[in-house]
Order: C-alpha cells, then sequence, then structure tokens
C-alpha cells in the first residue's frame, strides 16, 4: 500500500512551536529524498524542507533556521520541528517526495497560528 501520512498540527500562539510527523509507506519512503510541503488557503502548493536518504537537510528562504527536518529510516517516517511560528506559516502541511511527480498527497495536517 502506497500512502503518507502526516500528524502532529494544531494550533499555536506567534512564537510557539509544533512538530509534525508524517508516516510513510516503504516504497515511498525507502532511499528517497522526502519533502515537507505547504499550502494556505488560496496560494500554491510550497516545498519548505528536503531531506536526503542520508539526512542532508535544505530548506526555503521563509524558514531557514526556524525549521528541522528530520527522518528515522527506521520508522519510515520523516518529521519537522518548527519553532518561533509566525502567522505566515499557517497552512495545511503535507509530505511526499519531491523532484518527481509525487506519490497521491496524504490528508495532510493543520497548523494554525494565531493569538
Amino acid at each position: 500500500q502506497v500512502q503518507l501520512v502526516e500528524s502532529g498540527g494544531g494550533l499555536v500562539q506567534p512564537g510557539g512551536s509544533l512538530r509534525l510527523s508524517c508516516a510513510a509507506s516503504d516504497r515511498i519512503f525507502s532511499g528517497n529524498v522526502m519533502g515537507w510541503y505547504r499550502q494556505a488557503p488560496g496560494m500554491q502548493r510550497e516545498l519548505v524542507a528536503v531531506i536526503t536518504s542520508i539526512g542532508i537537510t535544505n530548506y526555503a528562504d521563509s524558514v531557514k533556521g526556524r525549521f528541522t527536518i528530520s527522518r528515522d529510516n527506521a520508522k519510515n517516517t520523516v518529521y519537522l520541528q518548527m519553532n518561533s511560528l509566525k502567522p505566515d506559516d499557517a497552512a495545511r502541511y503535507y509530505c511526499n517526495v519531491p523532484y518527481t511527480s509525487p506519490y497521491s498527497w496524504g490528508q495532510g495536517t493543520q497548523v494554525t497560528v494565531s493569538s
């Protein structure tokens, strides 16, 4: 079964933190670069962080220094630690394999940043 399941979103105040998780099926996860995307209402989906199978990371300028992507290859799971959250970070967050035709998108996890 090919699937992506995101979790960990919620409501947080500006300046707060959240940790997102994405559990992927082995067919998707094993050996692949993984990425976190986000999509705000009325906006295009944007790639915010990527991590290679050996842990090399890259970030969009908008999140650099605040977000950290990591992965646990034994659990087929990729994480996104989000610190110093801003209202502009509010979006639905998804994971997938970047730079290629994506697998079917999961339901995502909603992040709301509001006081």
